[in-house]
């Protein structure tokens, strides 16, 4: 049997046992929270998210595809054109996940076979 003393010594070790671990939650969740914050400070100076290319190529090319897709597809605002060197680029939409962008892709893809998801 555990007498009164060793009952203390024994309860005594479990409790601290319980309070460091306790403790190294509450700094790995300190951690955490820290580096999220870092992330949110990050993409909101950087910006965050995904768009769709639509064109890679020629001006006069990118300017028909452009025209084209306002005609199609206004739901997703207009297209910007970008140049690139060397080349000029359509791109739509500001997407903040990839799966919004892949369900927006899906039907875009049906006139624009070409069109791709991008992060930016």
């Amino acid at each position: 049997m555990i007498k009164g003393k060793n009952l203390a010594f024994i309860l005594f070790l479990f409790l601290g046992f319980c309070m460091s671990y306790a403790q190294s939650n509450y700094t790995s969740d300190q951690n955490i929270n820290s580096l999220l914050a870092k992330k949110r400070k990050y993409n909101k100076k950087n910006g965050s998210g995904y768009r769709i290319q639509l064109y890679n190529g020629t001006e006069q090319r990118a300017k028909n595809v452009r025209q084209n897709f306002i005609l199609k597809f206004s739901e997703y605002g207009k297209p910007k054109m970008s140049y690139e060197l060397p080349e000029w680029k359509v791109r739509v939409g500001r997407f903040n996940t990839k799966l919004e962008a892949d369900r927006a892709l899906n039907k875009i893809k049906e006139k624009f076979s070409g069109a791709i998801v991008i992060p930016y």
